[in-house]
This record gives C-alpha cells, structure tokens and sequence, in this order.
C-alpha cells in the first residue's frame, strides 16, 4: 500500500502525520504500522506516528501513537503541528479549531504568517492531580489534599512523594495532562544519565500504565530546563504535555511563577497555568520537515 505521509515537528519532538481522511488504514494494522515508519533506520523516523482523521464532537481527530506502536493518549508537540497541518493543507480556514485526541477536545489557536502556521497556542484542559485519575498507585497517608483556586478539592495529590528507584529515593509530583507524567527537581539536566534511569521510572510498579518521566532544572521563577523520558519512545527532544506538567508541577512545589519559559533539547515552549480555571496553555512552534510517499505491506 502506498501512504502519503508529512513529517514534522515542534521543539524537535517528530512524528510522521498521516490524512486518515483521505486515506483509509485498517485499525488493527496500525501498531505493526506505527512500528515500522517510525524506525530510523529502516523506515522514515520519528517518535511515534499521528493520523489526522474526521471527528464527531470536534473539527478533528489526532490519533497518536508511540514509536513502539502503543496508542497515546496526548501529545503537546503533536497537536500543535495538526492544527499546522489542518491549515497548511487547506482542510480548514479557521485559525480557531478544536481537535479530538482520546476523546478529549483541545481548542488551538493558530498563528499562520504568509499563509502557514509558524505557532500555535493550546488550552491543554485541566491539570489531572488525584492519584488514581492519573493513575499512580500511592496510599492515603503518602498523598496531600489539595484545595484549588477554581475551588475543586483534590483528595490525593502525589506532591514531592518519595519514590524508590533502585537504591535511590527520587521525590515525584505526578500530574495527568490526558495522560500520566511524574515530574523530578533536580540539579543539573544535562548530567543525567537517562538512558539507564528512564526505563526504571517509566516501568515503576507505581505506575499501571507506565509513565512519562521529566526531570526539571529551575533556572528563576520564570524560567526552567527539562529532559524528558517518554513512555514508549525513551528519551525525546521536547514533550509537550510534559512541559504542561512541569509547569503545574513547579507551582505546586513553590519553585516558579504561574507562567514560563521550558528550555527542552529541541527548543523552548511558553506554559502558563490559569489556576482560576485549572487550565494549562502551551504555546510553541510546528513546522513540516519534508513530504513524500511511502510502499509498505499492512
């Protein structure tokens, strides 16, 4: 079968971007799909594949998928480059758009200039703290209740929580953006050996549904560094709704101001946290790398 396919990007986290609209792709050929495109050596290379397809509560759908052919259930970086995508290909003239992803609505605004879309700002929902909606398996008396500004109460918050890792004892704020993300404070990013810590965390028994790791710098209250490990696809350029996570999580633990800047690998992304409404805003770049076609048996 011969699919079309662009290749883009935001803050260097890639994925190969499909029309599920225009092409039909069987479902349960997908994972085996995802897996091989995503390979960097014997396919096109990315961190996971995303089909762009019609939706029935939203202008569209993003079906995102890790390069290990495991289903997704957010991506930050992604969606930006979907609302790109939708834009750029002239499926939509709106610069406002709503997207399904999981069966949950993101509303995007999009900053298109010459007649493509350079950046994009999401309203990422609410940040997700009780424990077992993130899902991390802490008992009563290890979790924090939490009142919010909106006036919600959270029962039991994972905030700075001790967790053991090998013969070490990481401290963990754990915040759901749609999916799962446990966030670490630590001294220096760029020292961390994430290739032999990142499967530990992402595999913890804590986690039922593994877990995506960010590891934070605070450089000021306005500013932080991040190194992501990703469920999945290991170590990643820039993560999205970890960036969003991360965000919530330096305010929760007192290190930051309600909006900054997040410095990852492959560039820099803009969160603010509106704690009146409980939502997290995400603004940053998407670009398309190149196009093309692409012959593989499903």
């Amino acid at each position: 079968m011969i699919i079309k396919f662009t290749k883009m990007e935001g803050c260097g986290n890639d994925y190969v971007y499909v029309n599920g609209i225009s092409q039909s792709i069987p479902a349960e050929s997908k994972p085996e799909l995802v897996r091989k495109l995503s390979d960097r050596h014997f396919g096109i290379g990315g961190d996971g594949v995303i089909f762009i397809n019609d939706s029935q509560i939203a202008d569209f759908e993003m079906e995102m998928y890790n390069a290990d052919g495991s289903r997704g259930e957010m991506c930050g970086n992604g969606i930006r480059c979907v609302g790109k995508f939708v834009y750029d290909k002239c499926l939509t003239d709106q610069t406002e758009i709503t997207v399904e992803s999981f069966g949950k609505i993101k509303y995007l605004t999009l900053y298109p200039e010459n007649g493509a879309v350079k950046r994009v700002r999401v309203n990422m929902g609410p940040a997700i703290l009780e424990a077992e909606q993130v899902p991390v398996l802490y008992d009563e008396e290890e979790t924090r209740v939490l009142t919010l500004e909106d006036g919600s109460t959270i029962k039991h918050a994972v905030v700075d929580a001790p967790l053991e890792i090998g013969e070490e004892v990481g401290r963990v704020t754990c915040v759901s953006m749609g999916n799962p993300h446990a966030v670490l404070f630590v001294d220096d990013t760029e020292s961390l050996p994430l290739e032999q810590i990142g499967p530990a965390y992402e595999n913890h028994r804590r986690f039922p549904n593994r877990i995506n790791t960010e590891f934070v710098q605070v450089i000021d209250p306005g500013h932080v560094r991040m190194r992501v490990w990703e469920r999945g696809s290991g170590e990643t350029l820039a993560c999205g709704t970890g960036c969003c996570a991360t965000g919530v999580a330096c305010v929760l633990n007192g290190k930051t101001d309600d909006r900054i800047l997040v410095d990852v690998l492959g560039g820099q992304l803009e969160i603010e946290w509106d704690k009146e409404n409980n939502s997290v805003w995400m603004t940053g770049p998407a670009r398309t790398v190149f196009e093309g076609t692409v012959d593989t048996e499903l």
